[in-house]
């Protein structure tokens, strides 16, 4: 690590395909980004079955807001069948 470089912070969002009939992974990774706010730095690791969204939290960005941000983005008919993986979900 290079000093006088801060980590920034970060949290993760886990959303998971629970209806075979939805779009895979890679598809709705492209809607879940096209839905959020444009200015959050986000990584994204995607499969067919499961979305990982790694969201920098910068400004009013905290951990909450992400988490209500992706549920009314989930709540979108195109995503229909994906919900989020809460930490104990199998």
């Amino acid at each position: 690590m290079t000093p006088g470089r801060a980590v920034p912070a970060v949290t993760d969002v886990v959303v998971v395909r629970r209806d075979r009939a939805a779009p895979t992974g890679w598809t709705t990774v492209v809607r879940l980004l096209g839905l959020l706010p444009g200015d959050w730095a986000c990584q994204v690791e995607a499969g067919q079955d499961r979305v990982v969204l790694r969201v920098e939290l910068a400004g009013a960005t905290d951990a909450p807001a992400v988490r209500r941000a992706v549920s009314r983005v989930l709540a979108d008919t195109a995503l229909h069948g994906w919900t989020e993986e809460h930490r104990g979900t199998p």
